[in-house]
């Protein structure tokens, strides 16, 4: 329920873009959303449909970059990708900790 707010501001800021670029409408959205960032990116999709009418977003095609989280060996320091009920690194066997990856939200360009 909390992508409502997010996706609101998106436009919000989309428009703004539009605006101070003195375009008539937004055509893209490029949006980099992690899996572990707190937001769910199909609930944002469907908002983003209801809230752009109206708005200079309404005819924007939304693309959402998904980005899988990845743990880093402690032995090693490969990245990868965990598996399930696991942290083992698949290269050396040593323990994965938790990174960054995977939490990023941020807009990542906005096409007029």
């Amino acid at each position: 329920m909390h992508e409502y707010p997010i996706t609101q501001r998106i436009i919000e800021i989309a428009e703004e873009y539009a605006k101070k670029n003195e375009a008539a409408e937004v055509k893209q959205i490029n949006l980099v959303v992690g899996d572990y960032s707190g937001y769910v990116a199909s609930s944002i999709e469907l908002y983003f449909e209801i809230i752009a009418e109206g708005s200079l977003c309404h005819k924007a095609k939304l693309n959402i970059e998904r980005i899988i989280p990845k743990l880093k060996c402690s032995s090693c320091g490969e990245l990868f990708v965990r598996k399930p009920f696991s942290f083992e690194c698949p290269y050396c066997k040593g323990e994965g900790v938790p990174t960054e990856i995977g939490q990023e939200f941020y807009i990542k360009s906005i096409e007029v």
